[in-house]
């Protein structure tokens, strides 16, 4: 594998681990100390079902790159009407502070989906 190649290799992957802890990090708002210690578990586990689901979609891109990188860009550009729409609906955001919410939250993963692709096509690239 050329340098370039290693670059290209590993940059999704490791774009991908970072943004799903970042988005595993919001799940950390369901302790809280009026319930009991079971209660707390169960609702942290219910607020990580987003992450193990974009976990699934990372194992999948590290191993099929265009199929889990279509899935990420898909996911990442899909939620953001939501994530916006959410933000501006019900937290009453500006609009400026929503698409910077949405640029945080699902940008890496529609970059990291296209560095997925990326990486695929010049797998393919270099087996010819």
């Amino acid at each position: 594998m050329k340098k370039g190649n290693k670059f290209v290799h590993w940059c999704p992957r490791i774009m991908g681990i970072l943004a799903v802890l970042f988005v595993s990090m919001f799940a950390l708002d369901s302790f809280d100390s009026q319930l009991t210690v079971w209660e707390q578990i169960s609702a942290f586990l219910v607020h990580l079902i987003p992450s193990f689901i974009l976990l699934v979609f990372l194992l999948i891109a590290w191993r099929w790159e265009l199929v889990g990188g279509i899935l990420l860009a898909a996911i990442g550009t899909g939620m953001a009407p939501l994530v916006f729409m959410h933000n501006y609906v019900v937290n009453q955001f500006p609009i400026h502070q929503c698409i910077y919410i949405v640029m945080l939250i699902n940008f890496p993963f529609v970059l990291a989906g296209g560095l997925f692709i990326l990486d695929s096509f010049c797998k393919k690239i270099s087996k010819t």
